[in-house]
């Protein structure tokens, strides 16, 4: 009975991952990788992903609304008002993702001690880096 159960985790984990898209995937592997390195306690790491996420979810939404605006605008065709208005709505993300930071940080003063925090911004570098790397490899490899 319980190798029955076990294999039918183990299945159920194994489908999962495969029908995972590569956003999934590398989401996946970042929480995987900062639990490991934060070593964060029970009520620690309930408070700080709930956290975390908001602030990502939040920070995404404004990143993409900007991205979208510079990619549809033909940006060779901007009047000098067209152009004055999009500069002062970039200004105007950038301060909105600055305060959003700054509460952030604040609200993870408030459950995570200052090394745990300064070791989740070195952690969130290095996992960057190593998709990067990785995304180099493979792209070599491709080329070959």
């Amino acid at each position: 009975m319980k190798i029955r159960y076990i294999i039918l985790l183990f299945t159920l984990f194994t489908v999962n991952i495969f029908a995972q898209t590569k956003d999934e995937k590398i989401e996946t592997l970042k929480i995987a990788y900062i639990t490991e390195k934060l070593n964060l306690s029970k009520t620690e790491a309930q408070n700080f992903w709930q956290i975390y996420n908001a602030f990502e979810e939040k920070n995404d939404a404004i990143r993409d609304e900007m991205r979208a605006r510079r990619k549809n605008t033909d940006l060779e065709a901007l009047s000098e008002a067209e152009a004055k208005k999009l500069l002062s709505d970039m200004l105007k993300s950038n301060d909105e993702r600055h305060q959003l930071f700054n509460k952030y940080m604040a609200d993870l003063k408030a459950t995570l001690p200052a090394k745990k925090i300064i070791i989740l911004k070195k952690t969130e570098e290095e996992f960057r880096r190593k998709i990067i790397e990785e995304y180099k490899k493979r792209h070599q490899n491709d080329k070959k």
